[in-house]
């Protein structure tokens, strides 16, 4: 027999599989149902700061920071006009009641104003755990980096001193220089950081001469993106990394695993093919366990991570060779 668990942000986990924060984890009822099929813990669908402070319709008209969010207008519409904050802490309490697995409240952010004060009130219902999806899009041409990256340190330095469960980062690749981004937030005294958060993607209606959301869900193929820095910064940062995107079958969270990553967050196969995907990827990660004669997954998390991998320079090539591509 094999044992699946692990540890991701101090937290126990029964197996490395997390349901990232979507509308997949916005009621007791589909948390129960994750749980059920296998999940080991699940971040809740993010409560915007914007809602924290304003109703819906001051927020869509004196705001605009929803833009910076690929679910934010979405969200503020349709989800704000039925559940206010009170039934965010609610939906927190009620669901440490329904399940014993880790339950992992989320924020999105773009400020260290006064919204933090609520990240007690998350703590005192009971959350496990809280994750932040910071991300400042650098669009303002007078704006260095180094201003946006402000940003970040400030939030994180008031929630540090605020709460004492802990703290994960969602973040970006947009930085210029990502690797010593990640060291210099793991500095702050935070648990995790989730690679990487997702955004809206537009696309033009050429008949109504709208803007509309494309290529909502992931793909398979965009695992190589979170999977070459997982690899590259799991052995440098002082905190635990959980990996994110384009996760959609059991070779995938194996994956992560080895490039060392400590959990795994999966959504889009979800709501594609139904919770009881995560039971077959565990499935397919116990049988490659057991026929690699691995009895944990501390066995192997990392082992192909830069630091232990037999070719790390593969993970820093950009450039396409015939020797790596394998294509004329």
């Amino acid at each position: 027999m094999v044992n699946l668990a692990t540890t991701y942000m101090g937290l126990k986990l029964k197996n490395p599989i997390i349901i990232g924060s979507s509308g997949l984890t916005n009621s007791v009822e589909n948390i129960k149902e994750a749980a059920a099929n296998g999940a080991a813990a699940v971040v809740l669908k993010s409560l915007f700061e914007e809602q924290i402070h304003h109703s819906a319709s001051h927020t869509l008209q004196q705001n605009e920071t929803g833009n910076y969010y690929p679910e934010a207008e979405d969200y503020i519409r349709n989800y704000t006009r039925h559940n206010d904050v009170d039934n965010y802490l609610k939906l927190i309490r009620d669901s440490k009641k329904a399940v014993d697995i880790p339950i992992i409240a989320s924020i999105n952010c773009v400020s260290s104003h006064e919204w933090i004060e609520f990240a007690h009130k998350i703590e005192e219902a009971g959350a496990d755990a809280l994750e932040l999806n910071i991300f400042i899009l650098p669009s303002d041409p007078h704006r260095d980096g180094d201003d946006n990256e402000k940003i970040y340190f400030e939030i994180l330095e008031k929630l540090t001193k605020t709460i004492k469960i802990p703290i994960a980062v969602k973040i970006s690749y947009y930085f210029s220089s990502l690797s010593k981004m990640a060291l210099k937030l793991s500095w702050t005294g935070i648990s995790g950081i989730v690679m990487f958060n997702r955004f809206f993607s537009p696309d033009i209606d050429i008949e109504k001469f709208e803007i509309k959301a494309t290529n909502v869900f992931s793909q398979p193929s965009e695992l190589s993106v979170s999977l070459r820095w997982v690899a590259m910064l799991s052995t440098k940062v002082h905190c635990d990394i959980a990996a994110s995107t384009g996760v959609h079958d059991g070779k995938s969270v194996i994956k992560q695993l080895l490039a060392g990553a400590k959990a795994v967050q999966v959504a889009s196969v979800i709501y594609k093919k139904g919770f009881k995907e995560i039971t077959l990827m565990l499935d397919e990660l116990e049988e490659w366990m057991t026929r690699h004669n691995f009895s944990t997954v501390d066995q192997f998390i990392g082992k192909m991570s830069v630091k232990e991998a037999d070719n790390p320079a593969a993970y820093e090539r950009v450039q396409f060779m015939k020797h790596f591509s394998g294509i004329e």
